[in-house]
C-alpha cells in the first residue's frame, strides 16, 4: 500500500527527517516561480554532497529560498 506524500513550502528543502518518505515538494519563490521535485530522488542522487554540507550535519537540512540549486535542477519541474 503506498501513500502519496506531498509538502508545500516557501523554499527548496532537503531534510533528514524526510529521507525515505517519497515526498513530492512544491515551493513558490518570491518571484512567483513554482518548482516541484521528489525529495528522495534529489537526496539519493546527491547524497554525498548533502552529507558533507556543514548545515546538513549541524541542522539536519539544506534550504534555498530562491530556486532549486543548479546541481538538482535536472530533477525538478518548473511551472
Amino acid at each position: 500500500m503506498s501513500k502519496l506524500n506531498s509538502l508545500t513550502t516557501k523554499r527548496f528543502v532537503i531534510r533528514k527527517s524526510l529521507i525515505g518518505t517519497d515526498t513530492t515538494i512544491t515551493f513558490t519563490n518570491k518571484k512567483g516561480v513554482s518548482y516541484t521535485y521528489n525529495h528522495d530522488d534529489i537526496y539519493s542522487t546527491h547524497q554525498e554532497r548533502f552529507e558533507t554540507m556543514e548545515c546538513f550535519q549541524k541542522y539536519g537540512n539544506y534550504t534555498n529560498s530562491n530556486a532549486v540549486p543548479a546541481f538538482a535542477r535536472d530533477l525538478s519541474k518548473i511551472k
